[in-house]
């Protein structure tokens, strides 16, 4: 220090003074700037870092957008083939699931003929119920298909009973190729133990002596029915009718056939509830409020009517035959679609979970 309070350097005017190359940069901070105002010589200093900052985001834009934009087509990649691997799982899951609606559930059917006219006309669609025969008895009015076969149709062969062939029939009956002419649609007139007959002096068929009013659902201009007959229906049996009687060949013309003209209930697919196509038809296929009436059931009872044979119609099952219509399928795709995103998503949760531990 000098006399006059002025600061001096370390070193003495001989002294050479420290080469700036030869400064140590603090880590972080940089190097200390020199007496002619330079420094940051070592590189690592703001301007340094400026420059190395301009450097990426100059210099290293390319190298970071092509990495960028190979990791999204790898990405892409990815998922187009984790959809190609799951699609053979939701074709499969949706097959299942359509054999189960067809069998147990749904099945949807094509009206050929105009014998059900004009509550159904050719080419319409209805869907029938498989369930209700297991909750209810089969009742007076209710539209059922049934399979003909052994009753109406005596000389049709019965279908192969090997595996294969079944479940090749039952495929092709998802995709409306099969077609089998020993299913019918009809009207329930008579159930087990009822005495059906035609015609009383107004012209009407009579169950257990009690009228039918008919006009709600017969073709127009029909009769009730132009051939007379009369018939109490046997245990486990149905006397159906169609809506048009003057060109419905129904238990009337199969009289001469096992159970007289009736049909085995066994023998019943399911109820038919409502009509889907065409979409200016559509609508519910309700029990008409003749068969509601109280006498019906009063007077079974009162004839011996075998209301045992009612309950036992839910013991007789109910078999399952090709289908005319790809909608269980259709069903069945829907029904899958969220089956196997939930699956997916468990399965990523899962392997998620395996490779938790290894991440810490």
């Amino acid at each position: 220090m000098n006399g006059d309070g002025s600061g001096a350097p370390p070193w003495g005017p001989a002294d050479p003074v420290p080469d700036l190359k030869d400064t140590q940069a603090i880590p972080g901070l940089g190097s200390i700037r020199g007496p002619g105002g330079t420094g940051d010589q070592a590189g690592d200093g703001p301007a340094a870092e400026d420059t190395r900052d301009s450097g990426n985001r100059d210099g290293g834009t390319d190298a970071d957008a092509e990495t960028g934009e190979d990791a999204a087509d790898a990405e892409g990649g990815k998922h187009r083939r984790s959809f190609w691997r799951e699609l053979p799982v939701l074709i499969v899951i949706a097959l299942v699931l359509a054999l189960v609606i067809k069998a147990f559930a749904i099945q949807a059917f094509y009206i050929p003929s105009s014998s059900m006219e004009n509550t159904l006309d050719i080419g319409d669609r209805v869907l029938i119920n498989k369930i209700v025969y297991h909750l209810r008895p089969i009742h007076r009015g209710d539209i059922i298909v049934f399979d003909g076969t052994g009753s109406w149709d005596l000389d049709t062969p019965t279908g192969s009973s090997n595996i294969f062939s079944k479940a090749v029939d039952e495929l092709e009956g998802l995709v409306g190729i099969s077609h089998d002419s020993s299913i019918y649609i009809k009207r329930v007139i008579g159930v087990p133990g009822d005495h059906v007959a035609c015609c009383d002096a107004a012209g009407q068929v009579t169950v257990n002596g009690v009228p039918l009013s008919e006009g709600s659902y017969l073709f127009p201009r029909n009769v009730p029915s132009t051939q007379k007959f009369s018939i109490t229906v046997p245990a486990g049996n149905l006397w159906v009718m169609g809506d048009h009687r003057l060109v419905s060949y129904d238990s009337r013309g199969h009289q001469g056939n096992p159970g007289g003209g009736s049909i085995p209930e066994s023998a019943v697919l399911g109820r038919a509830f409502v009509l889907i196509w065409p979409p200016s038809r559509w609508g519910f296929l309700n029990i008409p409020a003749t068969f509601e009436q109280p006498q019906l059931n009063a007077s079974n009872a009162a004839a011996g009517g075998s209301t045992a044979a009612l309950r036992a119609a839910l013991d007789n099952g109910t078999p399952v035959r090709p289908a005319t219509s790809p909608l269980p399928l259709a069903l069945g795709f829907v029904g899958a679609v969220p089956i196997t995103w939930l699956q997916r998503r468990a399965r990523h949760r899962l392997r998620d979970r395996r490779n938790k531990p290894r991440n810490r």
